[in-house]
């Protein structure tokens, strides 16, 4: 990553550990249950303890850099960056990083995937039950650093609002990608994928922009611009995704293990939409092999005769290029709502930088 980000990352991974500290003390849990008593602090190992060692294991953080990179980009544009907004941008990168490792924790259990970031899933370690608790508070734990800014009940109200709305549309992207790949006959079109997809993962892109328009009083109109400009920019990241998934393979997975997930992908409904009909034998055969390496794992050959039959029919390329578009048409209409400036281009550098080479 540019080195231009090493400062802004280290203020967000300072505001990360202070905001879920391994050692309790009586401010943190004041500040984060309100009074209690008869509780002591191995009451919160349960909950601190599988989302603190998900975060310590790492991440990109790009979605806490671009909160605060809008923010400052809004204030350039308008002449009023101060280091008052800025400081108030890294107070509630946990707002956008908490939730995402909230998610990330719910959904290998929802996809009964065995690692995250090269280690064993949080419910491996800790137990399922364990890990949906502690997921599920994590979400709520994101708003604490909502509480504590020192601006007016207007703005935390509009803070609380994206927030809340964000969440809704992210669960929504996540019922429906679950429902796509429990029912085998089920064949989203393309539109409907960019929709889930836009739900699923790009919510969390819109939530750190307009989290970080909001701080730096932007217009509600405005806001909302920025997070669908994002929501296609993170949507473009998933596409991304999904071709590593079948090409070189995800870090800390194998090749294929949504194959074996039964996902459908951009390149599966590419495939559907354009080729099942004129390729009945084919699409049958991609088919039977999701449902063998559903039932056989990774180490499937159905897994790589999937992937071949996309290779065959080129939908893994077309799937390439429609999310290097999502992300180039992105931040061209950033760069429009914005305008030009050095924290434009330092957004413009951070997603470019992002798209691997051979994208």
């Amino acid at each position: 990553m540019n080195k231009e980000f090493i400062p802004y990352l280290d203020n967000i991974e300072r505001i990360l550990s202070n905001a879920l500290p391994l050692m309790i003390s009586g401010k943190w849990v004041k500040d984060n249950f309100g009074s209690l008593e008869n509780v002591t602090a191995e009451d919160f190992s349960p909950l601190v303890k599988p989302t603190k060692s998900l975060i310590q294991l790492g991440g990109k953080r790009w979605r806490p850099l671009m909160l605060v990179l809008c923010a400052q980009a809004y204030c350039q544009k308008n002449s009023t960056i101060n280091i008052d907004v800025e400081q108030l941008a890294y107070s509630v990168t946990p707002l956008v990083e908490f939730v995402h490792t909230a998610s990330l924790i719910h959904d290998d259990i929802e996809d009964s995937s065995d690692t995250r970031r090269g280690k064993p899933a949080a419910y491996i370690t800790y137990g399922v039950d364990v890990a949906i608790n502690a997921g599920s508070w994590l979400y709520f734990d994101a708003t604490v650093c909502i509480d504590s800014l020192n601006v007016s009940a207007e703005i935390k109200n509009q803070l609380y609002k994206v927030w809340a709305n964000e969440l809704r549309r992210l669960h929504l992207g996540q019922a429906m990608d679950i429902s796509w790949h429990r029912n085998k006959n089920v064949r989203p079109t393309v539109d409907q994928y960019l929709t889930m997809v836009r739900c699923k993962t790009g919510t969390l892109a819109s939530l750190a922009a307009k989290i970080g328009m909001t701080i730096a009083g932007a217009s509600e109109d405005e806001c909302n611009r920025s997070g669908a400009i994002a929501a296609d920019i993170g949507a473009g990241f998933q596409i991304i995704d999904d071709v590593i998934n079948l090409t070189t393979g995800n870090p800390g997975k194998k090749r294929g293990d949504d194959i074996v997930e039964r996902k459908k992908s951009l390149p599966v409904n590419l495939f559907f939409e354009k080729f099942s009909y004129s390729h009945i034998d084919k699409s049958a055969a991609l088919l039977e092999c999701f449902e063998k390496a559903h039932y056989e794992g990774i180490e499937s050959s159905a897994v790589e005769q999937a992937i071949g039959i996309l290779e065959e029919f080129d939908v893994i390329n077309m799937a390439k290029e429609k999310g290097i578009e999502l992300i180039n048409t992105g931040l061209e209409q950033l760069e429009s709502l914005l305008g030009s400036g050095k924290y434009t281009d330092l957004l413009k550098n951070l997603f470019k930088g992002m798209v691997p080479s051979d994208a």
